[in-house]
């Protein structure tokens, strides 16, 4: 592992932001990140984080196996396994695999979801939930496999390995996808849940939720994370957590049967930015399929979906601002508020030369990253301008690491190689504390959420290695 310095090239206004925080020089910080990966390594899989969530999370993992990499090819090729040991029948893989003897130590837990007493297509031997998480698994393989390549014989022999064996279960994966949550028929991919889009309780989804209307029999349950989180404004609210709840009831009640669930519940949303990492995945996948000799039928399928995603992110956007916007499909309306899934179709690809150079302008302006009272020069999940900006709350405001790690990959792959390296470098002066903190003020650089969180030291490793 190679420890590379962040340049200084961008460094902005929001360095003063930033000055009375003390910084790890690179080589310190990047012994804390591995060091946050093994406190957390259970032997089988890395937890998310420490106390908060004390299990496995599904885009999680794929994020920190490339954390891993840098470390043990084999321990990241590991993880990726524990995950995809707990797909589902169907090709599903599930947002939480729960840990051996930890029912207790998370809500909801396994018990709530009853998802393997309810559903035949739950996988044997392994708890999990009943939903999903974006599809981000593609991209953390290839990244891994070329990680990998950098090293010697076994670490290549390794990951190509793994690459043969599990491409199989990302195509079912993909292929669950394409067929159980498009119900526009269009390729724009929906949610059923808050929570599948990895975004919990993101400004995107409050007028989805004010349509669900938890009965009077939702059972009864006692909240965990508000006793490891100090300051409970950092949370969602308890009517928050009714409507979360109430949609877990839903699903139980058809026995968590894909289709039966799109058709009932009460909050089904075309997830834009989830359609964005779907169609950029799907790309990736094709491409390991071509090189690793899998069915060219498959691969065709993979190219299809990814054509038809991409196609259905740029039909979102906004004329009037240029963002892109989710669809709910119960109320018939778009959503407009101003947050970081507008920019899906950077990720992606698909808009017109005109259309994302104007879409580029904006990020860099001054409602998103290029406002200069941020810490940082990242992508805040909610904008400053907007009215439903909480900078302290979970997703509606802060800065994720991580995923300034996602937009910087994207761009990377574009060829967009100075605002992927901006990208790197405001990252790291994010994380430069070594707290790697869940997400971040993005006015005040205050770490918030768990700290010693699994996936922002593993994107803080591959960002300095």
């Amino acid at each position: 592992m190679t420890v590379v310095s962040p340049t200084s090239a961008h460094t902005t206004a929001h360095s003063a932001a930033r000055a009375d925080r003390q910084e790890l020089p690179p080589r310190l910080l990047a012994a804390r990140a591995a060091y946050v990966l093994h406190g957390n390594d259970t032997g089988s899989l890395v937890t998310a984080a420490p106390r908060l969530y004390p299990h496995m999370w599904s885009w999680d993992a794929a994020f920190i196996s490339v954390g891993l990499a840098h470390l043990d090819i084999g321990r990241a090729v590991a993880e990726l396994d524990t995950l995809l040991a707990a797909q589902w029948r169907g090709g599903m893989l599930p947002h939480i695999v729960f840990t051996e003897g930890g029912a207790d130590d998370y809500f909801p837990g396994p018990q709530r979801w009853g998802a393997h007493e309810l559903s035949p297509d739950a996988p044997q031997g392994v708890r999990t939930s009943g939903i999903c998480q974006p599809p981000a698994h593609a991209i953390a393989v290839g990244r891994l496999l070329e990680i990998a390549r950098r090293g010697g014989a076994l670490d290549r022999a390794t990951a190509e390995d793994f690459v043969r064996r599990s491409w199989p279960k990302l195509h079912a994966w993909h292929r669950w996808l394409a067929e159980h949550r498009d119900p526009g028929g269009d390729g724009l991919l929906a949610v059923v849940h808050g929570w599948e889009s990895g975004m919990d309780n993101s400004p995107r989804w409050d007028s989805a939720y004010a349509g669900v209307h938890p009965g009077a029999d939702l059972p009864p349950y006692v909240r965990r994370d508000l006793r490891l989180v100090a300051d409970a404004g950092m949370r969602p609210s308890d009517e928050e957590y009714d409507r979360y709840l109430w949609l877990v009831e839903e699903m139980r009640r058809v026995g968590y049967d894909p289709d039966r669930v799109v058709a009932t519940s009460s909050f089904l949303v075309g997830d834009v930015f989830l359609t964005a990492i779907f169609a950029m995945a799907c790309d990736v996948l094709a491409e390991l399929g071509q090189e690793f000799g899998q069915p060219a039928a498959r691969i065709a399928e993979l190219e299809g979906w990814a054509a038809r995603a991409r196609s259905a992110v740029a039909a979102t956007v906004d004329p009037a601002t240029g963002l892109a916007r989710d669809r709910d499909f119960r109320a018939g309306t778009w959503s407009g508020t101003r947050t970081m899934a507008g920019f899906a179709p950077l990720l992606c690809g698909g808009l017109d030369r005109t259309a994302e150079r104007a879409l580029l302008s904006t990020l860099d302006g001054p409602e998103w990253c290029g406002n200069p009272g941020m810490a940082a020069g990242l992508v805040p999940s909610t904008s400053p301008a907007d009215e439903a900006f909480r900078p302290r709350q979970y997703w509606r405001g802060p800065q994720w690491p991580v995923m300034g790690w996602l937009f910087g990959w994207s761009f990377a792959r574009r060829g967009w190689a100075e605002r992927a390296e901006r990208h790197r470098a405001e990252g790291l002066r994010l994380c430069s504390d070594g707290a790697f903190a869940e997400y971040y003020h993005p006015l005040t650089g205050e770490p918030l959420g768990s700290l010693d969180q699994s996936w922002t030291a593993a994107v803080v490793l591959d960002w300095l290695c």
